[in-house]
């Protein structure tokens, strides 16, 4: 029998059922959503916060084709998944990093964050966190916006609130007014100070389906009650839930960064559990550990138990019989 004729049966690994969507349109859905928080950047830190933005996206696709080329893989640059990489490292970066500061970001985050492992959906951990980590432990200075942006003449409290509240205790946000936190009243990664901006965005990825609210639902809710737990212990040393929800990488975080495929769990309980342990971890490293801002190193470590945690799977339907 001459098999060329017949078409073959061909099992192949899981998922057995494409919902039609595509790395493509999530990228540039994630790009669309983030975009009112990355445009009040600009409105705010003038066109040095253009030029990060910029030379972030422009060096992460370069990086990217560059790793192409080196392991003669395909041309992956058209899927956008760079650009977001490029994007989400500018938003979380000072509207002053040296350009120096901005190239070796990108390369670390697609080189060493993606492309090592294998590429896309291969990364255990989220490449923009592991490039802010390895920089604030590199060159601490660069995140310290309260230095980087010390010759902007803002209209509100130059201070970072979170590094105000770690060097000089509640006293020094407790004039801090939560809503105008959530407008962008705060120094800050150029694209992370607008809150409102930043929940739109993430509400339109969940609405369209692109994240799952499990993750960034409970991340919030985490950060809440931890906040609120540490505050009614000592409301003299610790702040309360608003600093915390609307400060520093809190809202990009839930929304955009602990998000990301990859790195997060597929499956409903381990989602609750992924979100609530960043939250959690979040505001234990801010209370009582080094670094003012815990969020980006609070993802690496859940991004570690992610394997585990996507274990805990609901029991198949039936019996044995």
């Amino acid at each position: 029998m001459n098999l060329s004729n017949r078409k073959l049966f061909v099992v192949s690994h899981a998922p057995f059922w494409h919902d039609g969507s595509t790395i493509t349109e999530r990228s540039y859905h994630t790009m669309y959503a983030a975009l009112p928080a990355i445009i009040f950047g600009f409105f705010q830190f003038g066109m040095p916060a253009v030029s990060v933005i910029a030379l972030s996206i422009a060096s992460a696709i370069l990086w990217e084709l560059g790793m192409n080329c080196l392991l003669k893989r395909p041309v992956t640059i058209g899927d956008g998944n760079a650009a977001v990489i490029g994007m989400l490292f500018g938003m979380l970066s000072p509207a002053t990093l040296p350009w120096w500061a901005v190239i070796t970001g990108t390369l670390i985050a697609i080189v060493i964050g993606k492309q090592i492992f294998g590429g896309i959906g291969a990364n255990p951990f989220n490449p923009a966190c592991v490039s802010i980590a390895i920089l604030m432990a590199s060159w601490r200075n660069l995140f310290d916006f309260d230095g980087m942006l010390v010759n902007y003449d803002f209209a509100f409290s130059a201070a970072e609130p979170l590094a105000a509240l770690k060097n000089q205790g509640v006293a020094a946000v407790d004039h801090l007014n939560w809503f105008s936190l959530l407008l962008g009243d705060q120094t800050g990664g150029l694209g992370a100070t607008f809150g409102l901006g930043l929940i739109a965005g993430g509400v339109y990825l969940i609405l369209r389906g692109f994240i799952r609210w499990e993750i960034s639902i409970t991340f919030l809710a985490a950060v809440a009650i931890t906040a609120s737990l540490f505050q009614q212990a000592d409301p003299t040393r610790f702040a309360g839930p608003a600093i915390h929800l609307f400060c520093g990488y809190t809202l990009i975080g839930a929304f955009f960064l602990a998000t990301e495929d990859s790195s997060s769990p597929v499956n409903t309980v381990p989602m609750l559990i992924y979100g609530a342990g960043c939250g959690v971890l979040t505001v234990l490293i801010r209370n009582i550990g080094a670094y003012s801002d815990g969020v980006i190193l609070a993802i690496l470590m859940m991004n570690i138990v992610n394997p585990l945690l996507d274990k805990i799977r609901p029991k198949a339907i039936g019996k044995v019989m």
